[in-house]
């Protein structure tokens, strides 16, 4: 079990908790808490889980059953959560967890957005923990994490018509950026993307990047892109935590495609960089640099760092980061890293 011996307490421990927050926002704590054991700081998990606690709602009621094939209709329905979750964690019961993923993965890929793409993260980390053991807690998060997709689910503009010209780091500098006098955020980053359906030229975002290689290698080619966005546009709190989540949905797919079949993977990657792209149009002030110079930064400073923040987003964030850079090294990883630490410390 190693540096995840501490997770399934930590998960239990949380059984009775909703999946969002007192403030209105997401649940974290199943996500840090696994990336904490992911970065090989287990012993980091219950001191912040406890932490983390005082700010955690309670499951919300249940409302009605979903009935299997009735599922569609329920789609994006929040305050259905709790039915969302009986659904899937009866699926559990009767079936592989990687044939139940099989299943959600392409009816759930065009509401990726989700949250915030919350969904995909939460569904990522719980994968990434059910490869390393398969225990009973594990399946209840994941239940949670499909739960949490499918109840937030947020579809974008879409029109697949579009001839895909370049790769995601060229496509991703011909994006155009919403206007500020036209921006929607309300609070959240969710509402910030009802502003895309009043512009034309994002429907056509979807097809505009060639995703065409091995899924391994388009999601390096998307994290590294996203790394690039996050730090040529990350200048407060808010921004810091919205390009974080560019960078941590791709590595949370990453985290799924070992597990799902080549056509629904080539499904979910285009939804995908669309939100990626939603959120960079929505909140977005420049194009990423192509030049980024590396921190100097060690791998054990920066889990270090991560781990005194505390912060959710730094942690989830760095380990996401560290994990890319790893797989494909390039600089941009640990200087996004390092800045999002130093922002959230301020």
């Amino acid at each position: 079990m190693g540096q995840y011996a501490t997770l399934d307490d930590a998960l239990a421990s949380m059984r009775n908790a909703g999946p969002e927050l007192r403030n209105g926002l997401t649940n974290h704590a199943p996500m840090a808490a696994e990336a904490l054991c992911a970065m090989g700081r287990g012993d980091a998990v219950p001191a912040w889980v406890e932490r983390y606690r005082t700010g955690l709602l309670p499951m919300p009621p249940r409302v009605d059953p979903i009935a299997p094939n009735d599922w569609q209709a329920v789609l994006a329905h929040e305050e259905r959560f709790a039915d969302w979750y009986e659904l899937i964690a009866e699926e559990l019961r009767d079936s592989a967890w990687q044939a139940v993923l099989e299943r959600w993965v392409p009816r759930l890929a065009p509401g990726i957005s989700a949250a915030a793409t919350h969904g995909v993260i939460r569904v990522g980390h719980a994968v990434r923990a059910l490869d390393e053991a398969l225990t009973p807690t594990r399946i209840d998060e994941l239940a949670r994490g499909i739960a949490y997709w499918a109840a937030t689910y947020q579809s974008l503009p879409t029109d697949l018509s579009a001839q895909r010209a370049s790769e995601p780091q060229q496509a991703v500098k011909g994006i155009a950026l919403v206007p500020v006098e036209r921006r929607r955020f309300a609070g959240t980053i969710t509402s910030a993307l009802t502003a895309l359906d009043e512009d034309p030229s994002f429907r056509t975002v979807i097809g505009r990047a060639t995703l065409d290689e091995n899924p391994g290698t388009v999601i390096s080619q998307l994290t590294q892109t996203f790394a690039g966005v996050y730090l040529a546009n990350a200048h407060d709190v808010l921004t810091t935590i919205v390009f974080i989540h560019s960078v941590t949905s791709a590595a949370a797919v990453r985290s799924m495609v070992a597990h799902i079949s080549d056509v629904s993977t080539r499904m979910l990657l285009p939804y995908l960089w669309q939100a990626q792209c939603a959120l960079y149009a929505a909140f977005g002030s420049r194009a990423p640099s192509d030049s980024v110079t590396s921190p100097g930064e060690s791998r054990d400073n920066l889990i270090e760092q991560a781990v005194a923040n505390g912060d959710e987003h730094v942690i989830k964030f760095t380990e996401a980061c560290l994990r890319e850079d790893a797989i494909t090294p390039a600089p941009v990883y640990r200087a996004a890293a390092s800045q999002a630490i130093k922002m959230m410390s301020a």
